[in-house]
């Protein structure tokens, strides 16, 4: 068998190179193309979720991820106007849910190294770097890609072809899918510094900040070692312009509005993007297929884009290889986009900007509401186990195991 009688995948961040693995591991032969020449050191998308930690464990990557990263169990609500902390919650509460109670915050380019390093040892499996897809074709029996280097441009046929190539997906586009949703007028910003937020302040690994004029989320990266790096994240002015938000003395003045302190803060880090809540119209064509962000993008809040995208990932993969090998039909993949269209549409989209608009609230009595929620949940070990429950993507994970076609 050869590589075109396999599948190629446009994209190689996170989650087309853990779909790539999932499917050599299957004896599939697959083919991943990525425009760029290396991986990206991307500063965002660092959380991952105990029900993708269950996946990557089933793939042999939790254990380097874990020592990659940092291990984060718990998190933390506050209101930057009062300065309480609002609510606290374990995951060691869902100890007897899963083997992983836990967070792990590992960046989202370490993730795809500890990928790629695995993917590298499968023998049915290449990795193109600077090999960019740019036209497709569908034919009745395979897809076939026309790929750009730095030589010219060549086709490469295959079985099927998946899209984990972004946000801004040719392989979407050229299968005329639409991306239905909206984009938030602000941009946000990151701003990265190693000022230790948890000695200093007493705040978790991850923790919300909530405020009527300017929310904020703060959590905790390795880095590339001892002490690690704070990333804080804000919403931003729509009508500001890139060099004001991103100047030295508006860059320290948020920081200082919401955690004060004498001198200035040593900032390594400072970045602006759009923010989208967006889910394809379908994540199957024909023999075309879309994963991860090329399916779905949605605001930061909750750790939950890419946790979603490797989950894709893998439940493709293995419907994907049985399809390949004779055991099942087309009809799986049918499935995969019930399951995974599903569960991106009723609880990553919806709780995603509810986490949003928990943090954004202006009303007082709104906020103040919000705040004793939190609070009640929180003092509850019965609500609080619902709750983390779906902030750990669990019960989403359990509603897509159970969705089967009607």
């Amino acid at each position: 068998m050869t590589r075109a009688d396999g599948v190629m995948i446009s994209g190689g961040g996170p989650v087309g190179l853990i779909c790539a693995l999932g499917l050599a591991r299957q004896g599939v032969p697959v083919t991943v193309f990525e425009r760029n020449e290396t991986l990206l050191d991307d500063p965002r998308a660092a959380t991952t979720h105990p029900a993708t930690l269950e996946l990557l464990d089933e793939l042999g990557l939790e254990e380097e991820m874990r020592k990659a990263g940092l291990v984060a169990p718990i998190f933390q609500f506050w209101d930057r106007i009062s300065g309480d902390l609002i609510a606290e919650f374990d995951h060691a509460l869902l100890a007897g849910e899963t083997r992983f109670p836990y967070v792990v915050q590992c960046e989202q380019f370490k993730t795809a190294s500890i990928a790629l390093r695995h993917l590298q040892a499968e023998p049915n499996a290449d990795v193109l770097f600077g090999h960019e897809v740019v036209d497709l074709s569908v034919g009745e029996d395979a897809v076939t890609v026309t790929v750009r280097n730095s030589e010219g441009t060549f086709t490469r046929s295959a079985r099927y072809l998946i899209g984990a190539d972004g946000g801004r997906s040719l392989v979407r586009k050229a299968a005329g899918i639409v991306f239905e949703g909206f984009t938030f007028p602000e941009q946000f910003m990151v701003l990265t510094t190693p000022f230790d937020f948890l000695t200093h302040r007493g705040y978790s690994y991850r923790s919300y900040f909530a405020d009527p004029h300017e929310w904020c989320n703060c959590f905790k990266v390795a880095a590339d070692g001892p002490p690690g790096l704070w990333r804080t994240v804000y919403p931003t002015n729509p009508d500001a312009t890139e060099e004001e938000l991103l100047s030295d003395e508006a860059v320290q003045a948020r920081l200082q509005k919401f955690f004060p302190r004498d001198g200035d803060y040593e900032v390594v880090h400072r970045n602006l993007y759009r923010v989208h809540q967006r889910v394809a119209e379908t994540f199957r064509r024909g023999r075309v297929l879309l994963a991860g962000d090329a399916a779905h993008v949605n605001n930061p809040i909750g750790g939950m884009g890419l946790n979603g995208g490797i989950q894709d990932a893998v439940n493709l993969a293995e419907k994907l290889a049985k399809v390949w090998h004779g055991r099942g039909s087309a009809t799986l993949l049918d499935l995969y986009d019930r399951q995974r269209r599903t569960i991106t549409t009723e609880f990553v989209q919806a709780q995603t900007i509810q986490n949003k608009k928990r943090l954004e609230a202006k009303d007082e009595a709104t906020r103040q509401a919000n705040f004793r929620d939190l609070r009640e949940t929180a003092a509850d070990p019965e609500r609080a186990k619902a709750f983390l429950m779906r902030s750990s993507m669990l019960d989403a994970q359990r509603r897509a195991a159970a969705l089967a076609m009607t």
